[in-house]
Formats: C-alpha cells, structure tokens, sequence
C-alpha cells in the first residue's frame, strides 16, 4: 500500500515497542492483537467471571494506552501488561468486595475429589471470597492457579517474599475462617 509502513520484523520488534511508547496506534493496535487473550485468560485466573474479565481487559488495554509513555521497550511488553492487568482486577475487587463471591464450587473445579462434602466446599469458598482483595489474589494464583511467586511477584509488582507472606497470611486467615465454621483444615 502506498504511504503505509509495514512492520516486518514481528510485534515484539523493538521498532513496534519504540512506536507503541511514542504513541503509533499502529503498533498499539498489534500489540493489542497478540495480547489480548493472555490479558484476558490473566484477569480471568484473578476475576473467575468471564464478563468481568472481558471489562477489565478493555479497562486495561485503556490503562496501557495511557501509560505509553512510561512503557520501557527493555523490558518487554507482556509482563508490563500483567502487571497493569493485575492492579485493574485488584481495583475491582476492592470496588465489588460485597459482590464478588467465588463459585461455590471451587475446588471441585480445580481437583474433583467425590469424598469433600458439598458443604465444606460451599464454606471454603465463602472464607476464600471473604479475603481481602490483596491477599485472595496472591493466595488464588499461588495455590489455586499453582504459578510460580516469581511470576507473581512480578504481576503485583512486589517482591518474592512479599508473595510469600501475602500467601502465608491468606492460608492462615482461611484456616481461622475454617475453624470458626467447625471445619479442621
């Protein structure tokens, strides 16, 4: 096409990471293309309601193209988007704390087992929903999602051990909740 540059190199060139950060909506727009479902399978892991994550991965793509010009090409463009992905869902877990409920079976979602009673998964979800926002999120892509605390670590923009602790912190609220319902973790 006459007029029109052609980016040959791939998405990840570092000509479409320089362009995305000067603003080209071109190379926003791919950039977009190639990350739009790891964003929205990311906020999913975190959300557990597919309509929601389909609205957060609109709010973040809208977060990302007004960051653009803090994007740092050296660092690549995937775990930037995690990152901001990960603070949008964080938001709306604190804007929804009264609405957001996980499904009440969880844990047959993640690893049927025919012996847990249908009620000690209904209040182990419950005690999971009543987390707070910041601690459910580690505690959900630690144990629940199984990825490694660097990973998320780097999604929450804090350091290892911070997953860690947030993650300790979680389990151990989650038992007190257990216990108090008359269930021995």
């Amino acid at each position: 096409m006459a007029g029109s540059v052609e980016i040959r190199p791939g998405p990840h060139s570092q000509e479409v990471l320089q362009g995305f950060r000067h603003g080209d909506q071109t190379s926003f727009e791919m950039l977009f293309r190639l990350h739009q479902s790891a964003v929205h399978r990311w906020l999913l892991r975190i959300v557990r309601n597919s309509a929601t994550a389909e609205d957060l991965t609109v709010e973040t793509f809208w977060r990302i193209y007004r960051a653009h010009a803090r994007f740092d090409p050296e660092r690549g463009f995937e775990a930037w988007a995690r990152t901001i992905a990960t603070h949008v869902a964080l938001d709306w877990l604190r804007a929804h704390k009264q609405e957001t409920e996980l499904p009440v079976d969880l844990a047959a979602q993640q690893r049927p087992d025919p012996g847990i009673a249908f009620e000690i998964r209904e209040k182990t979800a419950a005690a999971f929903a009543r987390l707070p926002p910041r601690l459910r999120v580690a505690a959900l892509l630690s144990v629940v999602e199984e990825l490694p605390h660097k990973e998320i670590a780097a999604a929450l923009s804090i350091s290892v051990a911070a997953v860690k602790l947030r993650v300790f912190r979680a389990l151990r609220l989650l038992r007190k909740d257990l216990l108090k319902q008359g269930i021995t973790p």
